[in-house]
């Protein structure tokens, strides 16, 4: 598209994507969290999820892409970390340094 058109309503392919943080919302939290439940393994990630919590580092929407997330569960015997990318959840081998210094980059990069 030439320049008539970026000056008239017309896509402007160097503009950057349109972010939107999305960690107030429930119903998709939720969701993510009850999918990576989905995903531990009773007897060697938990005895009983009860008690069991969930932290997000972020979770945006990013235009053109889609979900980018990292939070970690903690159930009775350890953390478990998870990563949401696109239309994928990931099991993630991180440590609880990686996640704080990951969630710490990819938020100085997103919130201007």
């Amino acid at each position: 598209m030439g320049l008539m058109g970026n000056l008239f309503g017309g896509k402007n392919k160097n503009k950057e994507p349109a972010e939107k943080n999305m960690i107030g919302d429930r119903q998709l939290t939720a969701n993510l969290a009850d999918t990576a439940i989905g995903m531990l393994a009773q007897g060697q990630d938990y005895e009983d999820l009860a008690g069991t919590k969930c932290e997000f580092g972020y979770l945006f929407q990013i235009e053109d892409h889609g979900l980018e997330a990292l939070f970690k569960l903690t159930t009775d015997k350890g953390t478990a970390y998870f990563a949401a990318q696109k239309t994928s959840l990931m099991r993630l081998n991180f440590t609880e340094e990686l996640f704080r210094s990951t969630t710490e980059t990819f938020l100085s990069m997103h919130q201007g």
